[in-house]
């Protein structure tokens, strides 16, 4: 692969004087620009590992660390014998799930995740690897950690984000996509922090681990039947929220 999308200036960091912490940030900055950038958006995928390093002049640990975050986030995939690849997918669902959310609610929402998250995390058993395994656990961990709703939520995404990418369906993550973008959607901000209240948030992460769980030791039915519990009990938050019952309606 050429290194031609990567500008000499890249370089300017030296790993001898930064943390790793600094170093991964450094290397998340240029990664981002380039995941954006034109040409590498054409050509639909990143140099090697070790390109990317030696051009942005840090380890490939730091570079492995911010394409994890990147993968995350869910704007790129990497494929065993393919390479590091660009989300275009995600990108293209954006105006659709945009429109989407101005038509729908949370709960309508839920019903949808309900739909296609047990099946994702039945696939995530059947095809993830030792590293999806082993990134879901840290995603678990992290939204058991997390401080504030607004870092909750991040770590959320992140780790049903993690088992979507397990499962290797192109299309079941487009439209898993597409329905977390609406969930996104900052009207509905209210309504997800009732329902990821610092409360509801140890059980969330619980049920977390014990998804991770399932998936880790190859158990499809497990697996689904733990998704869903587990967002049918978001979902009734949500409904408790949305539809108060009158003897505790404010």
């Amino acid at each position: 692969m050429s290194t031609e999308f990567l500008t000499p200036a890249a370089a300017t960091f030296s790993s001898a004087t930064m943390s790793h912490a600094q170093a991964k940030e450094a290397a998340l900055g240029r990664l981002r620009a380039l995941v954006e950038g034109r040409d590498v958006q054409a050509s639909g995928k990143l140099p090697p590992e070790r390109l990317l390093a030696l051009e942005i002049g840090v380890s490939r640990r730091a570079v492995r660390n911010a394409l994890d975050t990147l993968e995350a986030e869910g704007r790129i995939t990497r494929q065993q014998g393919r390479g590091t690849l660009i989300c275009h997918a995600q990108a293209g669902t954006l105006d659709l799930s945009a429109q989407l959310a101005k038509l729908t609610n949370p709960v309508d929402t839920l019903e949808a995740r309900m739909a296609i998250e047990p099946q994702l995390a039945r696939l995530a058993a059947l095809r993830g690897t030792s590293a999806d395994f082993e990134k879901l656990f840290e995603a678990a961990e992290a939204s058991r950690v997390a401080k504030d709703p607004v870092s909750y939520e991040k770590a959320d995404a992140a780790f049903h984000r993690r088992i979507a990418m397990a499962a290797r369906n192109p299309v079941l993550i487009t439209i898993f996509e597409a329905v977390l973008h609406i969930a996104s959607d900052r009207s509905w901000r209210h309504g997800r922090e009732t329902a990821h209240c610092i409360n509801n948030q140890a059980r969330y992460a619980t049920a977390h681990r014990k998804i991770a769980a399932a998936i880790c030791e190859r158990n499809p039915k497990s697996a689904e039947e733990a998704m869903r519990t587990h967002l049918a009990t978001v979902q009734q938050q949500l409904i408790e929220h949305a539809f108060p019952r009158p003897d505790t309606a404010a």
